[in-house]
């Protein structure tokens, strides 16, 4: 049985305004009985939605209207899993696993979808994948060590997001403008996105590691007094 007091042990900062727009989702999900695992997987369905979007923008372009609001949605759902969690009593340890291992899913998905739209150099999407993965690992030694989880720097997940949103959004107009292939140099908008996210990504994964080295620190110094 499932302990209706666990807490978890590290939960991401949300800002109140985006949290009261899932108050009513929350309490219609508690009244259907829907299960916050439920929410989580719908958040990989979204996050498809918006790679299939990508896939098919080269052929229509339309599309990249509709895959940020995808990704936003991938967002929502992943905060309302916790939520419903939270409100429903049934926050748990395998609970926290569900809830971040469809935000891996959905990171690979979006942007291995965004290499293969025929908007930007594979390679850009691909190592924009990667570091995302690999920022959401480092937040997560400072949890596997004994210390916090961290989710500090400017590329945290819905960053990752906002800079995806931004520069589809330009493609997109420029496209409509007539002009086929939007170029800055020898790469296009969207490689400068995906490097944009990429070199936000390396920041953050400087800034959660220098936190998780003095956090340890911190600790070792209390145990030695």
């Amino acid at each position: 049985m499932i302990s209706t007091s666990y807490q978890p042990i590290s939960r991401r900062p949300i800002a109140n305004a985006f949290r009261m727009t899932a108050h009513y989702a929350v309490r219609l999900c508690i009244r259907c009985n829907i299960h916050p695992d439920a929410v989580s997987y719908a958040s990989i369905a979204a996050s498809g939605l918006a790679g299939l979007c990508f896939w098919r923008a080269s052929a229509h372009p339309w599309l990249l209207l509709a895959a940020p609001l995808f990704c936003y949605l991938r967002l929502w759902l992943n905060m309302l899993d916790g939520m419903v969690a939270m409100a429903a009593n049934k926050a748990s340890s395998r609970g926290e696993i569900l809830n971040d291992l469809p935000d891996r899913i959905s990171d690979v998905i979006i942007f291995v979808a965004v290499a293969h739209s025929g908007l930007c150099s594979p390679f850009s999407g691909y190592w924009a994948a990667i570091f995302a993965l690999l920022t959401a690992y480092v937040g997560m030694l400072g949890q596997a060590v004994g210390v916090q989880r961290e989710f500090s720097g400017i590329m945290s997940k819905p960053w990752r997001m906002v800079v995806l949103h931004i520069g589809v959004w330009i493609t997109l107009f420029m496209l409509w403008s007539g002009r086929s292939s939007p170029v800055l140099g020898p790469i296009t908008l969207m490689d400068a996105t995906c490097l944009v996210v990429v070199a936000g990504c390396v920041q953050t994964i400087a800034i959660r590691l220098k936190r998780i080295f003095a956090s340890l620190a911190a600790k070792g110094q209390r145990k030695a007094i």
